[in-house]
């Protein structure tokens, strides 16, 4: 069904609204705005699937309340881009959420699976995709377009509750709630423009003084491109953005020396000369100042970072909870580090290995080969 009007939206969303979740889908375009573009929803109960009109429906109100609904459980698959895209949308995030790319690395599945491997691995089902480059702002949509785009809830909510009867029976639903609780988090879906110059890439080779024009200089960039809505590197590259730092120009024909500034205008050069000026000026003690990557380990830790490592493969194969979803090889080392802080000591992962890991690293537990396989002495 493709929803054009608000009467049908709205229709549609109280339907919805009486069932205990719903899968959700968009499909936008990003790279001439700031924030961006809306372009389709697709949504879809055990009843029905449908694809809701953002462009030509004014009022997408119904929608807003549908997705603010705590009854209602909005399904998505990689949900990031989606949330942001439906939060600067219609104001509203999600919520409550279940991600079913976050699920399926529970139930033995690779991290980052995509939603074909989803879809061929919970529904026995093989999808095309013919339409991945479809520029989803023009209209008409022809009916191809529109069975590709129905494609992507049609058996997202079958998956889920395929998904959802496996979990309960393996008794890990709370472990993946655990898990999808961040993403919730609406500091996810919100650009703080203090804290946009940690994203600027080659950022890592400034002083901390330099960080302080950095942070004043990316802030600037962050409003001026949502205020015209185009894409920040629209505005100044990140590679622009770091000469002028590392430049720290007081003039206008210092800052104009620099390749890349040409398209602004001259009261985008005071503003930038400005920004420039209140990092120079930042107190010492308000420098910033970005985490450096862990120091180079010995072979001593390395060797027992890769024995740890080994464990974690082995409770992953045994449990079907992907290895990556578990810890990475820097938690691991900083699990050596500060054990404490680590989220290897909280939760699932505690449950699941956490203890495991202590015994190793006290000595009290080994591991060897038998049969070509690792084992638990």
């Amino acid at each position: 069904m493709y929803i054009s009007t608000y009467e049908e939206l709205l229709a549609f969303c109280k339907r919805a609204a009486a069932f205990d979740a719903v899968a959700i889908d968009t499909e936008f375009l990003r790279e001439r705005t700031y924030h961006a573009r809306l372009c389709l929803v697709q949504a879809a109960t055990p009843e029905e699937c449908v694809i809701i009109d953002p462009i030509v429906i004014k009022d997408l109100s119904p929608l807003a309340e549908l997705m603010g609904d705590e009854r209602v459980i909005k399904v998505f698959h990689a949900c990031s881009q989606d949330m942001e895209v439906l939060y600067h949308t219609l104001g509203v995030l999600p919520a409550p959420i279940f991600d079913t790319q976050v699920a399926a690395a529970f139930l033995g599945e690779r991290m980052q699976m995509s939603y074909n491997g989803l879809v061929h691995a919970f529904c026995d089902v093989d999808l095309p995709k013919t339409e991945s480059l479809t520029d989803w702002s023009r209209r008409p949509l022809s009916d191809l377009q529109l069975e590709y785009a129905v494609d992507d809830v049609r058996y997202l909510i079958v998956a889920y509750g395929v998904i959802m009867d496996r979990l309960g029976q393996l008794g890990r639903v709370s472990w993946v709630t655990d898990e999808m609780r961040p993403l919730a988090n609406i500091e996810h879906y919100v650009v703080d423009h203090r804290l946009a110059f940690k994203r600027v890439k080659r950022i890592n080779s400034c002083t901390r003084r330099q960080l302080a024009i950095a942070r004043e200089l990316a802030a600037w960039r962050e409003r001026r491109a949502e205020r015209r809505n185009v894409p920040r590197k629209w505005i100044m590259s990140d590679e622009v953005l770091v000469a002028l730092v590392k430049r720290a120009p007081k003039t206008v024909d210092d800052f104009r020396r620099t390749r890349g500034t040409e398209q602004l205008s001259e009261a985008d050069v005071d503003a930038a000369l400005v920004a420039i000026e209140r990092g120079r000026n930042c107190p010492s003690d308000k420098l910033p100042f970005i985490s450096r990557p862990h120091h180079t380990p010995t072979p001593e830790v390395e060797s027992v970072c890769d024995l740890m490592y080994a464990l974690m493969r082995l409770v992953s194969e045994r449990s079907g909870v992907a290895t990556a979803i578990i810890a990475s090889r820097d938690e691991l080392f900083s699990y050596m580090e500060h054990p404490e802080r680590s989220p290897l000591r909280d939760g699932w992962r505690f449950e699941l290995v956490g203890t495991l890991l202590d015994d190793l690293l006290a000595g009290n537990m080994g591991l060897t080969v038998k049969d070509g396989s690792v084992e638990i002495l």
